[in-house]
């Protein structure tokens, strides 16, 4: 794939934090993936305009954490407890090791590409896993198509529809998106065959990205 943001306008305090903390990322030896929207927007979505996200491997956090503020970064970890917060002047970067309650591990990279993001080769997880975070994050307090809708369609031929489904399936407001993306006919292979909600299904926790 060729350098992601390619005539890309704004955001450039974001994308030089993007840059600096994959480098630093990378110096570290651990896994890690560009994620979130910035992830999405390497793969050919959107350019968001609030926070970069970074995911590590939860047994690799604490190392992170010291590395980047060894380097002189200003580190820090909010009262949540899935992720810390890098800031590089003004701009604001997430490094997240718990997705939805649950701990990442390494294995979640395996199948990262290796992108040029900005002139820094990276790895950015695929768009199906990507997709999935988004749609897996809606809930009740957090529920704008309209901001998902650009970003399925921009991907649309890199997502495994499928697997998203599946990923998702007991979030009833990404099954609602799927049906929408089904009827616009956007998502292929078509995801009428989505399994059915779990019994008993209900909102699920806080998602991992804001």
């Amino acid at each position: 794939m060729g350098e992601a943001g390619e005539g890309a306008r704004g955001s450039g305090h974001l994308r030089e934090a993007l840059k600096l903390v994959a480098v630093l990322l990378k110096e570290t030896g651990v896994p890690f993936a560009l994620a979130g929207s910035y992830g999405l927007w390497a793969r050919g979505g959107p350019e968001p305009d609030h926070d970069v996200d970074f995911m590590i491997a939860e047994e690799d956090a604490a190392r992170v954490q010291d590395v980047l503020a060894e380097s002189g970064l200003d580190v820090v970890q909010p009262p949540e407890d899935w992720l810390f917060k890098v800031f590089v002047d003004e701009a604001m970067v997430d490094v997240i090791f718990r997705v939805r309650n649950e701990s990442i591990l390494r294995s979640r990279f395996d199948d990262a590409d290796e992108i040029e993001v900005e002139s820094v080769r990276m790895p950015v997880l695929s768009a199906t896993v990507l997709m999935t975070d988004k749609l897996g994050s809606l809930e009740e307090h957090a529920c704008d198509f309209t901001a998902v809708l650009p970003v399925a369609r921009a991907v649309r031929e890199q997502v495994d529809w499928s697997a998203v489904a599946h990923g998702t399936a007991d979030n009833p407001f990404a099954r609602a998106f799927l049906g929408l993306l089904e009827a616009l006919d956007v998502a292929g292979p078509r995801v009428g065959d989505m399994p059915p909600a779990p019994a008993n299904a209900s909102v699920p926790p806080r998602p991992a990205r804001r």
